[in-house]
């Protein structure tokens, strides 16, 4: 039996997990603790989140679609403690689909990261296109394309607007992680202060009580099952924010101590958005001037904020929104670039060998930054003339987030179901006895959402005219072409050609994914 080459030097230790995939480390470890906090909290972007996306939710479920917000939390809670025990185990880029390989199988692993990767680059478009929700409102001048009042005017605007950020967020991963980290933390740091802010300044002008969050304004009247269909639509508001966390781990090649922190962080992350977006959500119905009239549910937050504030502190707010959607794209980006990085390594991608490649001089994966960037500028150009499809697609990529994330926690689950699971030692994070609970939970919690967020529903796919079939049964259609011709790409092409490859090879071999992988196993 051969044995595999311990990695040496300054971060030989943090290097260890590594040893396990037969990677040899490649990227540079300078984020600390509030570095990898930042990345998953900015990926899950309270402000970004919120505002983008609380019109649907009132105007689905009214007042009352707020408790979809501690729904989500508990279920995604779960899946997050599962990987906060798996990163303390591996702390790997692309963490997805590593462990879904690691504790699955290639084949598995393939279409998680697969799924996931497609789905984190039509997420960066979708994140881009939230400058158009709040530049406008601060200012008439970025509404470059008519006055807004012509039928293409605010999604051709939209588009342009997106291409700036994503433009932007290009240009920062290409130049290496410690940029993107600064900027990162920077906004991050700006988006909690601006959070807190917020919810102050909500609270001081509250005008009714916390009973508003029993209010349904009547949106169960077109539903068969009553509220409790209008709530499964509105709570889509809160499914589409609450993720990302596993950015933290996906980081853990450029972190030190990353067994520690990556757990941490994740946790972190996670809860933080939890409390801080709940009481922004509550304390915005409680302070509204009034729950009537369109503008809830056609403006959302961003009309809150300057009906409760003002034109002058309203606009500074937005401001800061502004900062939010900027580090969340950057955020999604360096996630999406990690797990091509992570994927190209194992010979996964099309010309893996050139995506695999680090920058000797930015410590970085440069032409997965750049292609990423690209094909989320080309996803934008759907939205130009047919927003409708763009919706779609972008309840695409959510959806495969969620089933990404299954392809890790329902393996996890059968690992432990078969006493195979071996969580890290060493006083690391560890789920100890609750581990068959919170997994079984969080796997259950995840199969059901996804089932709630595919659904073919007009009220999610085709909400306005044109009305078409394949807009209403898009999600279904797209997700099945989408898996089912990605692996069956992978099992007729690449599986052939999977492998570690010799130059990122820890022993300088190409060492085929079979033996580079395998179950952990119970001492």
């Amino acid at each position: 039996m051969s044995t595999t080459e311990q990695p040496t030097g300054p971060h030989g230790h943090d290097d260890t997990e590594l040893a396990e995939f037969g990677y040899k480390p490649e990227l540079k470890r300078t984020l600390g603790n509030f570095h990898t906090f930042a990345a998953g909290i900015s990926y899950i972007s309270i402000l970004t989140g919120t505002f983008q996306l609380f019109y649907f939710g009132y105007g689905s479920g009214g007042p009352a679609y707020w408790w979809s917000w501690p729904m989500v939390f508990i279920g995604q809670f779960m899946v997050a403690l599962c990987f906060a025990e798996l990163a303390a185990r591996y702390p790997v880029a692309g963490s997805v689909y590593n462990w879904s390989k690691k504790i699955g199988n290639p084949h598995l692993g393939w279409l998680a990261g697969w799924m996931m990767l497609v789905a984190s680059i039509v997420s960066i478009s979708a994140v881009a296109l939230a400058y158009q929700l709040t530049l406008p409102q601060i200012s008439s001048a970025f509404q470059l394309v008519g006055d807004g009042t012509g039928k293409y005017d605010v999604a051709t605007n939209a588009v342009i607007l997106a291409a700036v950020l994503i433009l932007f967020t290009t240009v920062v991963n290409a130049f290496g992680v410690k940029l993107m980290a600064r900027i990162n933390t920077a906004g991050v740091f700006i988006e909690l202060i601006a959070t807190v802010v917020l919810i102050v300044l909500f609270a001081v002008h509250i005008t009714r009580g916390p009973q508003v969050v029993m209010e349904t304004n009547g949106t169960g009247a077109g539903y068969g099952a009553g509220y409790l269909g209008a709530f499964l639509v509105a709570s889509l508001a809160s499914a589409y924010v609450m993720y990302g966390f596993d950015t933290a781990s996906s980081l853990g090649e450029e972190c030190l101590d990353p067994s520690r922190n990556a757990p941490r962080a994740i946790i972190r992350a996670i809860v933080a958005s939890f409390v801080l977006g709940g009481l922004i959500l509550l304390l915005a119905l409680m302070s509204v001037s009034s729950l009537k009239g369109e503008k809830l549910s056609t403006d959302g937050l961003q009309y809150v904020v300057l009906n409760v504030l003002g034109p002058t502190a309203g606009k500074a707010m937005l401001w800061c929104v502004l900062i939010a959607v900027t580090v969340c794209a950057l955020a999604v980006h360096t996630a999406a670039i990690r797990l091509a990085f992570a994927m190209a390594r194992d010979n996964n991608l099309p010309a893996s060998s050139r995506l695999a490649k680090v920058s000797p001089r930015f410590q970085t994966p440069v032409l997965p930054t750049v292609i990423i960037g690209v094909l989320a500028l080309s996803i934008l150009v759907v939205n130009i003339r047919q927003p409708q499809i763009f919706t779609v697609v972008t309840s695409i990529g959510i959806i495969m987030i969620y089933l990404a994330y299954l392809g890790v926690t329902a393996p996890m689950l059968v690992a432990r179901l078969r006493g195979r699971w071996q969580p890290a030692g060493d006083g690391k994070f560890s789920l100890g006895r609750w581990g068959l609970l919170v997994n079984s939970v969080a796997v259950v919690w995840g199969a059901g959402m996804t089932l709630n967020l595919i659904w073919p529903r007009a009220a999610v796919y085709n909400a306005a005219a044109p009305y078409h079939w394949y807009l209403r049964w898009g999600a279904v259609l797209f997700v099945a072409v989408i898996a089912g011709g990605g692996f069956a790409y992978y099992w007729f092409v690449q599986r052939h050609r999977t492998g570690v490859l010799a130059e990122h090879s820890l022993d300088g071999t190409t060492t085929p994914s079979a033996t580079a992988v395998s179950t952990p196993t119970a001492d």
